[in-house]
């Protein structure tokens, strides 16, 4: 396997979703302090001041939203949740999101106090909606990506199938081929990427995910999905626009009940379907979801 460049495979998402590409976009990697000697990590697009943040789901880190960030074509920070990516882990471990969204909040201050908008994918987006009761002057749009506080164990029990598999691979080409089983509608090329910046080979040859390091206590692992309907009380108390992206493809998490409740609980949001995604709209579907937010952040 070759050396790994982070910023070396810009062009392939480019070309892979037909997104014009002059040359390799201006990005770089910063790290913020947090507190008790942690950092949390982020990808910061552009030389300008950020007009959006993204979060990305659990065990995913800030890649995710590569094609997106190519896409879309404006400054942005995409964020490496603790526990994930290059960030340390959390102060209550990689599911808290009360602690990730302190620690997000003391990111988002320092790299992107002016963002327009703040997108959280899954476990980002819960971390968004816990955001926005922590620091609400840092959310003045919200979009959540496939996700509301009613996500439970059931619904997401594909994706905790995956995450919580063997704990390291013989080789790259067996990890692959894992992921390529469990996301059959995405082309081998986006999930060796993928894999690339969420994966380390260690010193006998054998492959571990980035978030294996962050996994939490075996105990809670094996318990599924926590339960995160509280967090329907910020949904609610929003005063600021609120979309939630639904993937509407058979992997997706959110249920009509999800769209029922957000609808109850806050009657200006909106809800936008995407046909031809699952769970993962940024991996499925990103040039419109780029568009989409585009026109979102007017």
């Amino acid at each position: 396997m070759e050396t790994y460049d982070e910023f070396s495979m810009f062009h392939e998402n480019a070309e892979e979703y037909g997104i014009a590409y002059g040359g390799p976009p201006v990005v770089r990697r910063e790290f913020v302090d947090v507190g008790q000697g942690r950092r949390l990590s982020a990808l910061v697009w552009g030389e300008k001041d950020p007009e959006f943040v993204f979060l990305h789901g659990g065990a995913q880190n800030a890649h995710t939203w590569d094609t997106v960030a190519l896409a879309l074509g404006r400054p942005i920070v995409a964020i490496d949740l603790p526990g994930h990516g290059h960030s340390d882990g959390g102060e209550g471990g990689s599911l808290d999101v009360s602690s990730n969204a302190r620690d997000v909040a003391i990111v988002i201050r320092e790299l992107a106090p002016r963002a327009n908008v703040v997108i959280g994918m899954s476990l980002g987006g819960i971390t968004t909606v816990a955001l926005a009761g922590h620091a609400p002057e840092l959310t003045r749009k919200i979009v959540l990506v496939d996700v509301t506080p009613g996500v439970n164990k059931e619904r997401s029990a594909h994706i905790a199938n995956f995450i919580q598999g063997p704990a390291s691979f013989d080789s790259f080409d067996e990890l692959l081929a894992r992921t390529v089983e469990f996301h059959p509608s995405r082309s081998v090329s986006s999930l060796r990427r993928g894999i690339l910046h969420n994966a380390v080979p260690l010193e006998d040859g054998t492959w571990v995910w980035r978030y294996a390091r962050f996994r939490e206590p075996e105990g809670q692992a094996a318990s599924g999905a926590p339960d995160f309907t509280a967090l329907w009380d910020i949904i609610g108390s929003l005063q600021v626009p609120l979309v939630l992206a639904r993937g509407m493809r058979p992997d997706s998490v959110v249920g009509d009940d999800d769209v029922a409740e957000l609808n109850r609980r806050n009657p200006s949001a909106h809800v936008v379907n995407f046909d031809e995604a699952g769970h993962s709209i940024q991996g499925d579907m990103p040039v419109q979801l780029a568009a989409f937010l585009a026109g979102f952040a007017e």
